[in-house]
């Protein structure tokens, strides 16, 4: 079997990919370009890809038997023609959950603590010059009973909401797909949400029922102090609308995914005067050392059953 890894890179160099070596003859690229893609598909019998687009044109002119992609979407291959030729695709899912929730109480705790704001007095000489032995001018807050709010609860969305309930947080949550039923949190409609929440977190997909789910009507609800959090995909908050609200309300918003990945010069979101008001990160979400790995031996599992 010849194996071919379309965009190593967008797995780290920090994780072992030698392993594939043992399934069939590999040929890695770190990248690969719209342009190069049919050129390195052609003698393919399977394909690794992450986000290099995988369409009718790239699988009639090969002999392509898998796909295999390193993520949970797969928005980036022609499911129904790839079905139509027979070529089996798989995708993983369920390896990233504690990373994800992991990043998102990073974000809020960037937030709540204002640990930024401590560092900087101390690193710029100021405790030593204190006349007190604290310094409390900058008040933060207790996740205790704060209400906290999940957008979709999935997999992902329901390891984050374990982790609240274990800081004691009340916990609710919307289901953007109306057919999720959780005995063990309540849920609720998006505006009250929205509305009741202290923190909200999005963990749902990106279809046509969650594009522009989140815009300035209805966040413009949200309490003042909130944090809205967003490390599930792009385009589920209207962006135009969040970067107009940051600099209009007092709320804080942890965003790990934009519409356009990496992320446009023109984002809106990059030009918000109340920069403390955001943190913004490069869709590090799913990233961390022990969710790649979890990935790369769930990609070993899929070609090992189809090879089987």
């Amino acid at each position: 079997m010849k194996i071919v890894i379309l965009d190593r890179a967008t797995l780290g160099f920090d994780v072992d990919v030698s392993i594939f070596d043992t399934l069939g003859d590999v040929i890695s690229y770190d990248m690969t370009t719209k342009d190069e893609t049919k050129h390195r598909v052609k003698d393919a019998d399977i394909i690794i890809t992450n986000k290099v687009v995988i369409s009718k044109e790239h699988m009639d002119n090969s002999n392509i038997k898998l796909i295999c992609i390193s993520a949970t979407g797969m928005n980036n291959v022609d499911l129904e023609y790839a079905k139509q030729k027979s070529i089996e695709v798989k995708n993983v899912a369920g390896y990233s959950s504690s990373s994800v929730s992991q990043v998102a109480f990073g974000m809020i705790f960037h937030f709540i603590q204002k640990l930024n704001y401590y560092k900087s007095y101390v690193d710029e000489g100021n405790w030593q010059k204190s006349e007190i032995f604290t310094h409390i001018d900058k008040p933060f807050f207790e996740l205790d009973g704060k209400k906290v709010g999940v957008i979709g609860l999935g997999d992902i969305g329901l390891s984050f909401a374990k982790r609240a309930k274990a800081f004691d947080c009340e916990v609710v949550y919307y289901s953007t797909s109306g057919k999720n039923s959780n005995s063990e949190f309540k849920r609720v409609e998006l505006e009250e949400l929205l509305k009741n929440s202290d923190i909200i977190s999005i963990h749902c997909p990106l279809n046509k029922q969650t594009e522009d789910l989140l815009n300035y009507e209805n966040m413009k609800s949200m309490k003042d102090g909130a944090i809205l959090l967003n490390l599930g995909r792009g385009g589920i908050i209207n962006e135009e609308d969040l970067a107009k609200l940051i600099d209009e309300k007092e709320i804080y918003c942890g965003i790990d995914v934009v519409n356009k990945e990496p992320i446009e010069e023109s984002n809106p979101l990059l030009k918000v005067k109340n920069k403390d008001r955001l943190l913004l990160t490069p869709h590090i979400g799913w990233a961390s050392i022990e969710s790649r790995t979890r990935l790369i031996k769930m990609l070993v599992k899929n070609i090992e059953e189809f090879i089987k």
